[in-house]
């Protein structure tokens, strides 16, 4: 038996996940500063609710990881956590208050294309907010973006779209409607293919030149070209859309993070289920290729799926964990911190250096005792490895006199404590 890692499945060591664990810490701080509430949600799911909103060849349902339990239920692994949260509100609507914002920092899996920054399975991190419609929620979640990503210390650029205006270029350029969901998704890859590959996507799935080249046309307009383009139309998408996009525009720009924010007509975003903006967040030096957040507003998923007569708009964002990790993991901050504040090193005093232990980490510090028996300059060289600040030696000499040395790793300081009075330390350490 060979023993591996199922391929797009990684194991992380402990200077790994301290940066995962940032990057959490960060997203979680940023959540709740923004009045977002944690919950969990399963990983298995019925695979008939993952796979209700996409037609049997969409990429997605590829992509689901199929299985069955002892009763011969068909289920799957969650693919994100947008369509368990729909199931969530659809279950507990009685439960929690309107508008309900939340978030998830959770595992989900794709069994798709493994790149950089895209694993097969990840962690996701997510907020979302039911029972609110219009831009100002939207806006705020842009912002979101941007205060996450400055504490991350990471720049960014957020592209921003309408599907409801992409549905109205499409029919406005001759397009009958059941072809749309097949054109948005080529025209969302517009920007990622050469001319002709575009042109050839569009012939295959039977357009022909003129609707081609209109869509060609529309699709590279400006915001501002679209709005004078389209002043007078009738086409009741393109008058939503443009609505939408033109008020959301003007809180970026109130706001003072349009700076930060690029409309793109031709970003459309994977999944079927989004109604209105789209947003996709890509770190803006191409340090790395793929988006490292998106989201947007999916106004009828949560409606379906209770079906009780009321509506419930819903958007929400997501940051990709894999990605924002690529980014940060080189970063020298992370090779100079430790978990660990002090370490003691027993001197066959193992009880006392236990006591000791817990007295300190009562004192709020992060403390490892040494139970290996090994020389005292090897536990040194152990401390010195891991990057951890202080040092106690603690030996029967210490235990009879009451204090012992604090050792500071990096100056080679050292400062006596009384152990009947350790609150001193925190004249050292603070």
């Amino acid at each position: 038996m060979e023993i591996k890692n199922v391929r797009g499945g990684y194991d992380f060591l402990p200077r790994e996940q301290n940066v995962r664990n940032y990057i959490n810490g960060i997203l979680k701080e940023v959540f709740e500063e923004y009045g977002y509430n944690a919950i969990e949600t399963p990983i298995l799911c019925y695979y008939d609710i993952l796979a209700d909103k996409y037609d049997e060849d969409n990429d997605i349902l590829n992509e689901i990881y199929k299985l069955q339990d002892q009763g011969e239920r068909r289920l799957g692994l969650r693919y994100d956590l947008t369509v368990p949260f729909a199931k969530f509100i659809a279950l507990n609507k009685n439960k929690v208050a309107m508008p309900f914002k939340r978030y998830e920092i959770s595992k989900v899996f794709r069994d798709g294309p493994i790149k950089v920054g895209r694993d097969r399975e990840f962690t996701q991190c997510d907020v979302d907010v039911v029972g609110l419609s219009g831009q100002a929620v939207e806006a705020e979640l842009m912002t979101l973006y941007v205060s996450a990503f400055e504490k991350l210390e990471i720049d960014i650029i957020i592209k921003y779209n309408s599907r409801k205006l992409m549905t109205g270029l499409i029919l406005e350029s001759g397009v009958r409607s059941e072809f749309v969901p097949n054109v948005t998704t080529i025209v969302d890859k517009l920007d990622k293919i050469s001319e002709i590959e575009f042109d050839e996507a569009l012939l295959d799935l039977g357009l022909n030149s003129k609707q081609i080249s209109k869509l060609k046309e529309y699709f590279k307009f400006s915001l501002d070209e679209l709005n004078d383009k389209f002043k007078n139309t009738e086409n009741i998408k393109i008058i939503e859309g443009l609505k939408e996009l033109n008020d959301l525009t003007e809180y970026l720009e109130k706001l003072e993070i349009d700076k930060f924010c690029k409309f793109t007509s031709t970003l459309a975003r994977g999944q079927n289920y989004y109604t209105g903006n789209v947003f996709e967040v890509y770190e803006a030096n191409g340090f790395i290729g793929g988006s490292i957040g998106a989201g947007g507003r999916y106004d009828q998923m949560i409606t379906d799926f209770i079906n009780d007569g009321t509506i419930y708009p819903a958007v929400g964002v997501s940051f990709g964990l894999s990605s924002i990790y690529e980014i940060l993991k080189n970063r020298e901050i992370f090779d100079r911190e430790s978990l660990i504040d002090i370490y003691v090193v027993p001197m066959q005093t193992e009880i006392e250096s236990l006591k000791l232990a817990n007295q300190l980490r009562n004192l709020g510090y992060r403390v490892e005792v040494d139970y290996s028996g090994r020389k005292v300059k090897k536990s040194f060289e152990f401390a010195n490895k891991e990057k951890i600040p202080y040092v106690i030696v603690l030996g029967e000499d210490e235990i009879t006199n009451r204090e012992f040395n604090l050792k500071n790793m990096n100056s080679g300081d050292q400062t006596k404590i009384k152990l009947d009075n350790l609150k001193e330390i925190q004249n050292v350490i603070g």
